[in-house]
C-alpha cells in the first residue's frame, strides 16, 4: 500500500491531538509531523516530504490560508476551521476538502478518501474555482474588457490602486484598476508574488542573480524580504547541483 505522508497543523493543542489521532486511524496515512503554527510547519517541510496538509485556518502570526498561498509547491490541502465563511477561500487555492469544526471520524474519513483519490490520480484535479476553464481572464482597461491569456503574462507590477500587466509580444503593458491581491488569487500555481509590487510568471524566469530575477536582458525584478523564503523553496525544488 502506498502511504501518503501527512502533516497536521493547528494552534489549539486539543484540536492538534485530535487530528493526529484521526490520521493514525487511516491505514494509508503516515503522520510525519504535528505543528502548532504555520511557521513551525515551514521548518518541517524543509526536512520532510509532505504529500498532504490538514491545516487550521485561524492561527496567530501566519494564517493557514496565507501559509498555503505562499507555498511554491503545494501538497494536497484539507482545511480545518470553526468558521464556515472560509470555505470559498479554501477552494480558491484548490483545497481537496474543508472540515468544519467540530468534526468526527466519519467526516475525517471522507476527507481522507478524497485525498487518496487525488493522490492516486483517480479523479482529475478540478480547476481553481475562480480560474476560467480556457485559461483566460478578462480585465477592464480604457473603458473596455480585454481577454488575457494567462500563459502570456510575464509579470505584473502594482502601482497604488492600478496594475501594469506585461504580456509576451506586447511592448506596452495593460493598465487596469485592480487590487494586486485579487489578481494573485486568480492566477495559477506557476505565478508567485516575489515582492510587494511584483507577481512573476515563474516559467518566464531565465536567471536568478542574488535577490533579483531576470526575465530578459531588459527586465529584472527584485525579490522582497518578505518573499525570499518562499521563493528560495521554489528554487530548491528545481535546483540540480550541490
Amino acid at each position: 500500500m502506498m502511504m501518503i505522508k501527512v502533516l497536521a497543523i493547528d494552534d489549539e493543542p486539543l484540536a492538534l491531538r485530535q487530528l493526529a489521532t484521526y490520521i493514525g486511524k487511516i491505514p494509508f496515512f503516515e503522520l510525519v509531523g504535528q505543528c502548532h503554527s504555520a511557521i513551525e510547519a515551514r521548518k518541517v517541510m524543509e526536512q520532510e516530504v509532505v504529500d498532504a496538509l490538514f491545516c487550521d485556518i485561524n492561527m496567530p502570526d501566519l494564517s493557514g490560508m496565507e501559509f498555503v498561498r505562499e507555498l511554491a509547491v503545494r501538497p494536497l490541502i484539507v482545511f480545518t476551521t470553526a468558521y464556515s465563511e472560509y470555505a470559498i477561500e479554501g477552494y480558491k487555492v484548490d483545497a481537496v476538502d474543508y472540515l468544519l469544526k467540530p468534526f468526527g471520524l466519519n467526516d475525517f474519513q471522507r476527507a481522507a478518501n478524497k485525498v487518496r483519490e487525488r493522490f492516486e490520480g483517480k479523479t482529475p484535479q478540478p480547476p481553481v474555482a475562480s480560474q476560467p476553464a480556457d485559461d483566460t481572464l478578462f480585465v477592464k482597461t480604457d473603458y473596455k474588457m480585454v481577454r488575457l491569456h494567462i500563459g502570456d503574462i510575464r509579470y505584473v507590477e502594482g502601482m497604488s490602486e492600478y496594475l501594469r500587466i506585461y504580456l509576451d509580444g506586447q511592448p506596452k503593458p495593460i493598465i487596469t484598476l485592480l487590487a494586486m491581491k485579487k489578481l494573485e488569487e486568480r492566477l495559477p500555481a506557476n505565478f508567485m508574488r516575489i515582492h510587494r509590487s511584483y507577481i512573476v510568471n515563474l516559467d518566464k524566469i531565465q536567471e536568478v542573480n542574488k535577490n533579483r530575477v531576470i526575465l530578459d536582458a531588459d527586465t529584472n525584478l527584485p525579490v522582497g524580504d518578505l518573499y525570499k523564503e518562499a521563493f528560495a523553496r521554489y528554487l530548491e525544488t528545481r535546483f540540480l547541483g550541490k
